[in-house]
């Protein structure tokens, strides 16, 4: 007989059973709705629902169960449809009629919304600290090369020097923003809907504040109705989810591009590359790769749960059983996506001399020397159209601006002086770009402090 199967005169067909069960996904959240239950005992004992002593029964029993589940001596059945419903009949098995005692005051709706709100905070705060580490490597390294001049580039052309630490910087504030949005998504799912019931509350005296302040909530929902049908919770960390593996996928196809042999500017490590079955030669960025091609599961993660929700009338419907498995692949995904993107990104070996010598190719000094003319009272677009047409005679004849004699210079303009050599050398280039948010090497050490002061500030 189901739990619920009072009203019903027929048994479910066998094909629904299957079709209808979420145990075989559910199954994770055995510790959270075990947490649950035993709040919610408690909680119905100190409102005189139940006594003391059934409550000290029944979580005996729920712990019992919990170490059986954990010992491998528990079987879920699909019959039982759910975790929730499991381990209802798991602690019946062991203490009796009293276990069907649990879920006065409450409903499916609110405790599978609670279970999945407590193992959402825990997983979120597992996330929020692999990102962290993932800034801390990013300041390492950005460390190491303030004064790695490389190429900065725009439609994947070579446009100004900037430092590879500028670059990597780039990646830091991406993933500060990251960790501002999961703190701000872990905040909005800090309330128990616990006590909602199946969307109208309960007509017995229960303490939502105290079931909330034992789970570790900040407070409880405001509206039943909301309580059970709310899962913004989960699209906003799809979201989320989804912005963190876009700026994995950008960082992972520039370090595919870097490895090339048309780059160079990167070596992998053994450890995080693979060879080919066929060329032996061949050392594949396989974890990058891999890491870029996730972004679109879980980019899938987050239209599948949007499409769940999209005009759900409330409260509880079934469709909503189709959570889980979005949300759990979205955590699961992203944790492995960080697990191993850290480690390679820490076992990079950066050649410098490749980086620098990019730098000299493609004229990227072309704006300095335009800058060079405006700061000698030239109208910035006039100098700008001087550089280019000396870029122009030099591409005609495979020469770089650096190549060119005072006197061809002044053939453009007579502002030009002995300095301008100077004024367009890579170092010039790179540590005079001092303004704020600029890659010269002054600039990056003031922006890896405020970094580190900020990584060290952020919190859940």
């Amino acid at each position: 007989m189901k739990l619920w199967g009072g009203r019903f005169a027929k048994t479910t067909d066998s094909a629904v059973e299957d079709f209808h069960s979420s145990i075989s996904f559910d199954a994770r959240l055995y510790k959270q709705d075990i947490t649950g239950s035993l709040a919610h005992a408690q909680m119905l004992a100190d409102c005189g629902i139940i006594t003391q002593t059934e409550a000290a029964n029944m979580k005996q029993g729920l712990l019992s169960v919990l170490e059986d589940i954990e010992a491998g001596r528990s079987h879920f059945e699909v019959e039982a449809e759910d975790i929730h419903m499991n381990i209802e009949k798991l602690l019946t098995e062991k203490i009796g009629d009293l276990g069907k005692k649990l879920h006065t005051a409450r409903s499916r709706n609110d405790q599978v919304a609670v279970d999945t709100r407590l193992w959402f905070k825990a997983e979120v705060a597992v996330i929020f600290d692999l990102l962290k580490v993932l800034e801390n490597e990013i300041l390492v390294l950005s460390k190491q090369h303030d004064k790695t001049i490389m190429p900065g580039y725009t439609h994947l052309q070579r446009a100004q020097p900037i430092s590879f630490a500028h670059h990597l910087l780039a990646y830091f504030n991406m993933f500060a923003r990251d960790l501002e949005r999961l703190a701000d998504c872990r905040r909005r799912a800090d309330f128990s809907p616990l006590g909602s019931c199946a969307l109208a509350g309960t007509t017995l005296p229960i303490n939502r504040e105290q079931t909330a302040r034992e789970l570790g909530f900040s407070g409880y929902t405001a509206n039943s109705l909301d309580g059970v049908s709310d899962r913004d919770f989960a699209l906003e960390f799809c979201a989320d989810a989804s912005i963190i593996m876009m700026h994995l996928s950008r960082f992972c196809e520039e370090i595919i591009l870097w490895s090339s042999s048309e780059f160079a500017f990167v070596s992998l490590d053994d450890a995080y590359s693979t060879g080919s079955s066929i060329m032996p030669q061949k050392k594949n960025p396989d974890v990058a790769e891999l890491v870029r091609g996730k972004t679109g599961r879980v980019y899938g993660d987050l239209i599948t749960l949007l499409t769940v929700m999209k005009s759900l009338p409330l409260a509880y419907n079934k469709d909503m059983q189709e959570d889980k498995e979005p949300l759990f692949d979205a955590v699961d995904t992203i944790k492995g996506c960080l697990t191993v993107f850290t480690p390679m990104l820490a076992s990079l070996k950066i050649n410098k001399d490749k980086m620098r010598a990019a730098v000299g190719g493609g004229f990227l000094n072309a704006t300095d020397l335009a800058d060079y003319l405006a700061a000698k009272g030239l109208p910035f677009r006039v100098a700008h159209a001087v550089s280019g047409r000396l870029v122009l005679f030099c591409e005609q004849r495979g020469k770089a601006l650096d190549d060119l004699s005072l006197a061809e210079l002044k053939h453009e303009s007579q502002l030009f002086e002995q300095d301008i050599y100077q004024a367009i050398s890579v170092d010039t280039c790179l540590s005079a770009r001092t303004s704020a948010g600029g890659p010269a090497p002054a600039a990056v050490t003031c922006a890896i402090k405020e970094a580190e002061q900020k990584l060290a500030k952020l919190s859940l």
